[in-house]
């Protein structure tokens, strides 16, 4: 067992991803309602020895942050390039040999009902699967275990997406903040 394996077992955490380990995949993270869903994310992943990229605030990436995020697969998102960074992101699925993105459609951790078709779309656009994935503050159980190849009608999957998560919003940290 890893490191990120032993605190995630000693906070009295379980991992139960049996999706397809993939080199390349966007991975949906969903209830995101607390700032915890990150940390424990990632060493869920790390602890079966993946390695996953996530998308994060330019702004946290300075000195001296910006290497720790950068070494844990972060990448800086501007502002005001959000058109641009959904091409930039398929241009980076085929350059590289292996990405794993994980991204949380809500876009934030506070409640809200329209969620964000990026994730969809540069699935689509890379020709990658999207793995769904699930942190059950009820179980303390991190899932990924299903997967679904987007059909290339963002809204249409969208809906797929939403009802897939509907039923697990009380799995969230904070359930009132949720909204599939």
């Amino acid at each position: 067992m890893n490191l990120c394996g032993w605190i995630l077992k000693r906070a009295g955490w379980k991992v139960a991803i049996t999706a397809p380990r993939r080199d390349k995949c966007v991975i949906c993270v969903a209830p995101h309602t607390s700032n915890w869903d990150f940390p424990i994310g990632l060493f869920a992943y790390q602890s079966l020895r993946r390695k996953a990229n996530f998308l994060m605030k330019e702004s946290w990436f300075c000195f001296p942050l910006k290497y720790l995020f950068e070494s844990l697969g972060g990448i800086p998102v501007p502002r005001h390039r959000s058109g641009d960074l959904t091409r930039t992101l398929i241009n980076d699925f085929r350059k590289r040999k292996y990405m794993n993105l994980a991204v949380t459609p809500e876009g934030t951790r506070a409640g809200v009902t329209q969620w964000h078709t990026g994730f969809l779309r540069i699935a689509y656009g890379a020709g990658v699967p999207v793995q769904l994935g699930i942190i059950d503050y009820r179980r303390r159980l991190v899932t990924i275990k299903d997967e679904m190849q987007p059909t290339g009608d963002p809204e249409a999957d969208l809906k797929r997406v939403k009802e897939y998560y509907s039923a697990y919003g009380n799995c969230a940290r904070y359930p009132e903040k949720f909204n599939a």
